[in-house]
């Protein structure tokens, strides 16, 4: 009986249990072509961002991916730099999507101690943003928010039609 139970709660439509994303909540694009992000809510476009984007095409995951995880002051990883330390190339703040099927800790929007990269095909594959507006970012926009990464000649209004975020 338990394992019945187990395997509905599995495979259930309602697991993981929680408020999916619903029309007019936040939705960010990002336009490699561009290398710009738009902040959706509410069937609008709130704001729109630079951003830097991956050294090649490949490096930086195109699709629909959903924000999985948040932190302040990221630790690096790679180089063993804690959060908060001027030297963090993550600057003050990380939001991290599933791209490639992954966790949210590989790929994400995050700051830069690097400002003037702002805007430049530079990154490993994540985007980067000033801190001040992955802050900005950070406080509005909640885990399960859905992020479209594209390289289009379409407009952020077009892409936000095609894919619901704006009516």
């Amino acid at each position: 009986m338990r394992l019945l139970l187990a395997l509905f709660l599995v495979v259930s439509p309602i697991w993981p249990l929680g408020k999916n994303p619903l029309p007019g909540d936040p939705f960010l694009i990002i336009n490699k072509q561009k290398n710009e992000l738009a902040f959706i809510q509410g069937g609008t476009i709130k704001k729109t961002y630079k951003v830097a984007t991956g050294k090649t095409n490949d490096l930086t995951p195109e699709g629909l991916f959903t924000i999985t995880v948040k932190a302040k002051n990221p630790y690096y990883r790679k180089k063993d730099i804690p959060g908060g330390d001027p030297r963090n190339p993550l600057g003050t703040r990380w939001i991290g999507f599933d791209a490639k099927n992954t966790d949210g800790r590989i790929y994400g929007v995050h700051g830069t101690n690097q400002p003037g990269s702002i805007g430049k095909y530079i990154s490993n594959g994540c985007l980067r943003l000033l801190n001040s507006n992955v802050e900005e970012l950070y406080d509005v926009i909640p885990i399960g928010t859905k992020i479209l990464v594209v390289k289009s000649n379409q407009s952020f209004v077009e892409l936000g039609k095609e894919y619901g975020a704006i009516k």
